[in-house]
């Protein structure tokens, strides 16, 4: 399932037990992601996603707020 996100251009940040993707192209900048849990998102930091930066739920919880669907998970 991971090639088929890739295919459709998101990038993959992976974690211990749970990858996260983005697709730039697809974001529309609402900020839920770097509000909804900073020690995950962060701008300012390269990778600016560290999916091991929280527990499985709360990577989840946070993505299923974007709206664009920008953002997307994988489950290890």
């Amino acid at each position: 399932m991971s090639n088929e996100l890739t295919e459709k251009g998101y990038r993959c940040y992976t974690g211990e037990k749970i990858d996260v993707y983005f697709n730039t192209a697809m974001c529309q900048h609402s900020g839920n992601c770097v509000r909804g849990n900073a020690n995950i998102f962060k701008l300012s930091r390269k990778p600016w996603i560290v999916p091991d930066n929280a527990s499985v739920e709360e990577v989840k919880r946070v993505i299923d707020t974007c709206p664009s669907g920008a953002l997307q998970y994988r489950e290890k």
